[in-house]
């Protein structure tokens, strides 16, 4: 057997079984990712849903092909929680979970994910700012102060939060168009 052949072999056994440990990492671990995913995004749910006592990331309401997670208390449908993404983000795009009482108000938003510069559109993750959204509705002036609106932006950093009001209202939007959504 010639020195490349028995490299070729050497490196084909090697590969196969690098794939074949991979392959049993992956089996043994995608289901405690998959539930500390789960257990990340019900925080997520618990901040801008409060005291619901059901399964919201297992009780969903699709429209027009968005989930709407639904917040329940005492088997009452109380709100909605909705992933929104705005694409306008300085740095790309920016995850938003705002979750929307039956009566059409925010009841909070939590940024699930984001790429903007720290220290100016990360800011967007500040509670303080983000809690500037509860009570606000359709019928709001969701936009930043700038642009005639009732959100605060970020001296610099004015992009970050446009994009967040974008995906508040297309979350807004959607919870209003959902059977049995807010009016």
């Amino acid at each position: 057997m010639s020195n490349s052949l028995k490299m070729v072999v050497v490196l084909t056994v090697i590969s196969a079984l690098a794939a074949l440990i991979l392959a049993g990492m992956n089996i043994a671990t995608k289901d405690r990712i998959a539930e500390a995913e789960r257990q990340d995004f019900l925080r997520g749910l618990t901040s801008v849903l409060p005291g619901f006592d059901n399964e919201p990331d297992r009780d969903i309401l699709t429209v027009d092909g968005n989930k709407l997670y639904i917040g329940k208390k005492g088997g009452q449908v109380f709100g909605y929680a909705v992933e929104s993404v705005s694409a306008k983000g300085y740095s790309g795009n920016i995850k938003v979970l705002v979750g929307v009482g039956t009566d059409g108000k925010i009841l909070g938003i939590e940024i699930i994910s984001h790429a903007e510069t720290p220290g100016l559109g990360n800011k967007i993750e500040n509670e303080e700012w983000r809690s500037s959204f509860k009570g606000m509705s359709a019928d709001s002036k969701i936009s930043v102060k700038k642009d005639g609106g009732d959100i605060d932006g970020f001296s610099g950093a004015t992009i970050s939060p446009r994009a967040v009001c974008e995906a508040v209202v297309n979350a807004l939007a959607l919870v209003k168009k959902a059977d049995g959504g807010a009016k």
